[in-house]
């Protein structure tokens, strides 16, 4: 199950990202994070120590190869995650896209097809999860960054120009062949804004999968440099989350699926 998550900046992507994928490394699921944002904080969010994640090389770009039908990875993906991702918490191996190191040196495209092509052989593993953390640009879907993903969700506040991301996103992401497409409402302070968000999702023909409240946890467990699901764990985010985890499984095949009927919350081109 490869699950991509998007939405505009600030939207909280990265948190229900990181805690969606410790709640299911807790079922006993190998988990694959992978941040694909260019300015990266998967990260914190999923608890890791930092000292040990900056001394982790980027997704070397030297990894994959072109083909006619997109990149792939050019040497076996036990070999990429071997030198490539970290594992933290719960068991989640962590693994970061490129980002710039200098002003001006161009495009990210090859740091994109990175993630693309690592994203295409994870869904081989079929009762395995990856979470794909995607930047607030629409650039993943003009790029296809995401296109290899089973589920894409968009991340939506009850505000207008996170809603209008969300409708641009959602066009674009139509585009995409065989990727389930729908939101999770989050910050959600009042019954109007549920009710605000629950119409705006209707009215676009998408699934609601989630609907998350505001709280102040979120900003305190990030303000100490904390995962949300470390800090607050019985926290009604996370709670919140949970419910949307446990919708996401319903979308995956039957033989996956049973594996969580019980969910409990407790030189070489490869290196």
């Amino acid at each position: 199950m490869r699950i991509a998550i998007a939405g505009k900046g600030g939207a909280g992507k990265t948190t229900i990202a990181a805690t969606a994928a410790r709640l299911v490394a807790r079922t006993g699921r190998r988990v694959v994070a992978i941040d694909a944002d260019t300015n990266p904080n998967l990260a914190p969010a999923l608890g890791f120590d930092l000292v040990l994640v900056a001394r982790v090389p980027i997704l070397a770009t030297t990894i994959v190869s072109r083909r006619f039908d997109g990149a792939a990875l050019n040497c076996p993906l036990d070999d990429v995650l071997d030198a490539h991702a970290v594992s933290g918490p719960d068991g989640v191996r962590l693994v970061r896209m490129g980002m710039p190191d200098h002003a001006q040196e161009g495009c990210l495209c090859s740091a994109h097809a990175a993630g693309s092509a690592l994203l295409a052989e994870l869904g081989a593993r079929t009762n395995d999860w990856t979470f794909m953390d995607l930047e607030a640009s629409p650039e993943h879907l003009s790029r296809g960054t995401a296109r290899h993903a089973d589920v894409l969700v968009l991340v939506a506040e009850p505000y207008y120009r996170s809603l209008e991301a969300v409708r641009l996103q959602a066009r674009l992401a139509r585009e995409l062949p065989n990727v389930k497409l729908g939101v999770i409402a989050n910050k959600l302070r009042s019954t109007g804004d549920t009710e605000a968000v629950s119409e705006f999702v209707d009215g676009l023909g998408l699934p609601l999968w989630g609907q998350v409240p505001w709280s102040d946890d979120v900003t305190a467990a990030d303000r100490l440099g904390l995962s949300l699901i470390d800090h607050a764990p019985g926290s009604a985010v996370v709670d919140a989350i949970d419910a949307s985890v446990r919708t996401l499984i319903e979308l995956t095949p039957n033989e996956t699926r049973s594996a969580f009927t019980t969910m409990e919350r407790g030189s070489n081109p490869c290196a």
